[in-house]
């Protein structure tokens, strides 16, 4: 294991080539709690994997350390009038969750094998999916039943919005967060 990880880019085109990478990284990541909870099986994350690398501007960034994978990232933007907010729990401003089409990045998937957890490999992934976007801002959920990484993310500039269940059967209870994007440029 080392730190000098190669980070690779992935588009919607090429999600087929590398779903086995990314099943067989979360196959490994979720081991613990796709025993116990179905909501993280890996036929359940199969299915949503197929669902957003088919939507327009999926991106995809693969960690390797030599022909390992290490984690990934991958999400797409969020199209007019998205879904992604119908769980919002908490009241906002009804602007905040207006979506446009090139308004919001979601990063949907981050993780990291544990051999290269606290190498600094997440926040790498991360910088390397959202740096080309030209989306305003981006958004993700996070579990609430983890805080660290609730923290990580509060460490990494994101904001929390409130509280959110995705509809979906059996959804935990998650954190919805905001990053602004600073390289975003109007259309």
């Amino acid at each position: 294991m080392t730190t000098d990880i190669a980070i690779r880019h992935y588009t919607g085109a090429q999600a087929p080539s590398i779903r086995q990478v990314l099943l067989d990284v979360y196959a490994e990541v979720y081991a613990e709690p796709a025993r116990t909870d179905p909501f993280a099986s890996l036929d359940r994350f199969a299915e949503g994997l197929d669902g957003w690398s088919a939507r327009p501007g999926w991106s995809c960034v693969i960690g390797y350390d030599g022909d390992q994978p290490v984690g990934y990232a991958y999400g797409a933007p969020l199209p007019e009038g998205a879904r992604w907010w119908g769980g919002l729990l908490t009241d906002v401003p009804a602007g905040v969750t207006a979506e446009t089409g090139i308004r919001t990045y979601a990063l949907s998937e981050l993780m990291v094998r544990t051999s290269w957890r606290k190498t600094g490999t997440a926040r790498r992934l991360h910088s390397a999916l959202l740096s080309p976007c030209r989306e305003e801002r981006a958004t993700l959920l996070v579990d609430q039943n983890h805080p660290k990484v609730h923290a990580l993310y509060e460490s990494w500039g994101w904001q929390t919005l409130g509280d959110i269940r995705p509809r979906l059967p059996d959804a935990p209870l998650f954190h919805a967060m905001l990053l602004p994007l600073p390289q975003a440029s109007s259309y």
